[in-house]
């Protein structure tokens, strides 16, 4: 019988509070930034990663617990044939929180996170798929977030015929709407592409950490 060995898991969600809650956050976000960058606008901007300590807002208190519990039920379906049977005490906490803003075609290149076994990104603001899609040269991929998939690495000189053709689409663009929440594994390459329009793209990035009081180790490095 086939098995289709180390799926990715990978979940997007929509945050019900998104059309109340983003315009405060865009306007906070912005008040930060201004802060921090004085005259000198660039066109990509990230801010620490210390959000948690830097904003005491009720909108970004609801954003973060939707998070959470997004990304407490992605895990535990990620993990249902991994965590030990019984009740299990789990921490979860944001090990960063950081927006970005970006425009005139700014991109942020191929990355992946570290210090941490989640990651996600929540779009907050950008202009609508209509606007975006009619760029003269961006079209289609204004602003989307691509993610590589786990053999990405291992196509650049590999054989390919249609006996491996499962193989050759080896990317995934999310298209980005205000409200939007992507969750993904922390080591799935990804890029935010090219963004230019008449309101800057504006999104928070985080990671998050599970850890058991019992410890993390649940199978045995020395198994075969």
């Amino acid at each position: 019988m086939m098995q289709m060995l180390w799926p990715v898991p990978f979940d997007v969600r929509q945050f019900p509070q998104a059309a109340e809650v983003n315009p405060v956050l865009a306007r906070a976000f912005g008040a930060i930034r201004a802060a921090l960058e004085g005259e000198t606008k660039r066109a990509f901007f990230a801010s620490p990663d210390d959000l948690l300590d830097r904003v005491e807002l009720p909108e970004f208190r609801q954003l973060l617990q939707f998070i959470a519990g997004c990304v407490q039920e992605l895990a535990r379906q990620a993990n249902a044939q991994a965590w030990p049977e019984g009740r299990l005490s789990l921490d979860l906490r944001f090990a960063g929180c950081w927006f970005q803003i970006q425009n005139g075609q700014a991109f942020h290149d191929l990355h992946t996170h570290g210090n941490c076994s989640w990651s996600g990104v929540y779009y907050i603001q950008v202009d609508s798929a209509g606007q975006r899609h009619a760029h003269p040269s961006l079209g289609e991929l204004n602003g989307a977030t691509r993610f590589y998939g786990p053999y990405s690495a291992l196509q650049g000189g590999a054989y390919m015929d249609m006996g491996n053709a499962y193989l050759q689409r080896n990317s995934m663009d999310i298209q980005p709407e205000e409200g939007r929440l992507v969750l993904f594994p922390s080591w799935l390459p990804h890029k935010a592409m090219a963004y230019e329009g008449a309101r800057d793209r504006i999104i928070l990035s985080f990671n998050l950490q599970i850890s058991s009081r019992s410890g993390n180790q649940v199978f045995d490095y020395a198994a075969a």
